[in-house]
């Protein structure tokens, strides 16, 4: 069976996160080949892996939607017939929008989206949907934005998607738009797994946004929603995390019956026995914090929240482990906050293998704005510490249970860039040896039972037989069972 992964910014660009995920999954089915595809910002990025990819991958291409259009001009620009037109409307105004006629528009020849943005029928539709909605703004300006809304999804309905049996769409957005096109064009399954809420994540950004602003912020989440509703109504499957995800899929009216939890897996004995403080660091109290730097990550409150516990408790050290060089701007803006603070022992390690940390780890924390099943908290918990993380996704249930465990809390939540409550979290861990070690215990029983990598392969595992069956293709048994060799070289990296 040939199945397509379709990925969104991550996978094989960075490590860590859902990229983690998605190269352990394709090394645990190697009797299957898999493609990538790669959605990308633009051509900078082009063939710059940070994975050796597993042999099982014949093929990688990539979309770029901040690209140039290859397309030249010839004679005049070609007009819409009345079906694709109405279609092209149907998207504007968000109306049973008619997706398989603009498929069908953008692949059957080759179009010069310039011309399209800039032609009558886009001009002709825009002035409908403004006229309806938004005419007491600017015209120029609203026709401006529309077409920077819609390039990229046109740039997106223009990609040669290639054939394969599964498209496992690793989000919903521009991801979920091709998977929906190769089903269309190709037949096959499709199936979407969102480790976060797609549409909710990009409606928290835009929110926070300063490029984009009042009405336009709506029209852009309008768009995004549109994108989620196409892959909600094609998939076979639709899978999350946990049940408030499933809950917000079922919201954004993904039909309930196509949905299923498969929750995060680790490869749990990859973090026992871990090498841990000397005896000149016994005495010190170790913080550490697994993530790429970024904004998402909120490292800023971090910094903030460390260095007022750090007055009170100055056996304190942190620890952020993971890569600098996602957003160079936001690194240094953090660098800068450590020094103008003045605070001492904060360590930024860069990429590293962090299982030559954890075990030092007296305490992992997590700042977050927005994460789905963080697979950090699961490594916290393998490695028997306790973990201190923001009330978002499903951090409440990882560290204090669902209510249908009873292994007890695993450590403290917190609100959201609630500065006074970090710190405090962190004290009051610090000061505890005792209530340290039985949170970490509690973690480990709980990533034990309930989030193995056995248990999460097993249930992808069946999902593709099942597929494989209904396309009655060949499938070979047990494949997860070689999750323990596959998965030593990505477990652990961030």
């Amino acid at each position: 069976m040939r199945i397509c992964i379709v990925a969104e910014g991550c996978y094989p660009y960075t490590v860590g996160g859902m990229s983690s995920w998605a190269h352990g999954l394709i090394r645990s089915f190697p009797g299957q080949e898999f493609i990538i595809l790669a959605i990308v910002s633009n051509r900078d990025l082009r063939g710059k892996f940070v994975y050796e990819l597993p042999e099982n991958v014949v093929e990688v291409q990539e979309l770029y939607l901040d690209d140039v259009d290859w397309c030249k001009r010839r004679g005049r620009r070609s007009r819409m017939n009345r079906k694709e037109y109405q279609a092209l409307r149907s998207l504007l105004l968000g109306k049973q929008v008619e997706w398989e006629v603009l498929i069908d528009f953008f692949q059957k020849k080759k179009r010069s989206l310039n011309d399209l943005l800039m032609g009558e029928d886009f001009f002709n539709a825009v002035t409908d949907f403004y006229m309806l909605n938004y005419n007491q703004f600017v015209f120029t300006d609203f026709l401006w934005t529309m077409r920077s809304i819609y390039l990229p999804l046109f740039r997106t309905l223009q990609m040669k998607v290639p054939k394969a049996d599964v498209y496992h769409c690793l989000c919903t957005g521009y991801a979920g738009v091709l998977g929906c096109m190769g089903k269309y064009m190709h037949g096959g399954r499709l199936m979407v797994s969102e480790h976060g809420i797609y549409t909710r994540e990009r409606e928290e950004e835009l929110i926070r946004s300063k490029w984009v602003k009042g009405i336009y912020k709506n029209i852009w989440i309008e768009q995004f929603q549109k994108m989620s509703k196409m892959s909600y109504d094609r998939a076979e499957l639709v899978t999350s995390l946990y049940g408030r995800a499933r809950e917000l899929q079922a919201e954004l009216e993904c039909p309930v019956e196509k949905t299923m939890v498969i929750p995060n897996g680790i490869q749990v004995e990859k973090f026992q026995n871990l090498l841990g403080k000397t005896e000149a660091e016994a005495e010190e109290i170790y913080v550490g914090a697994v993530f790429r730097v970024t904004p998402i990550k909120d490292v800023k409150t971090l910094i903030q929240a460390f260095g007022f516990a750090k007055e009170k408790d100055p056996r304190l050290k942190l620890w952020i482990m993971g890569p600098l060089d996602n957003d160079d701007g936001y690194a240094q803006e953090c660098f800068d906050m450590v020094g103008i603070m003045g605070i001492p022992d904060v360590i930024f390690t860069g990429k590293i293998d962090v299982r030559e940390y954890y075990g030092k780890m007296d305490m992992m924390i997590l700042t977050s704005i927005s994460e789905g099943q963080p697979l950090t908290i699961l490594e916290s918990f393998a490695a028997h510490k306790p973990v201190i993380a923001t009330d978002v996704g499903d951090c409440r249930g990882l560290i204090l249970g669902n209510g249908d465990d009873e292994f007890g809390e695993a450590g403290i939540i917190t609100h959201i860039m609630n500065i006074g409550e970090i710190t405090q979290a962190i004290l009051t861990l610090s000061q505890d040896r005792q209530l340290r070690v039985q949170m970490g215990e509690n973690g480990y029983r709980r990533v034990s039972t309930l989030y193995t990598m056995e248990n999460m392969l097993y249930e992808y595992g069946k999902v593709y037989k099942d597929f494989a069956a209904s396309l009655q293709l060949p499938w070979t048994e047990n494949e997860a069972g070689i999750v323990e060799q596959q998965a030593e070289d990505y477990i652990g990296e961030v």
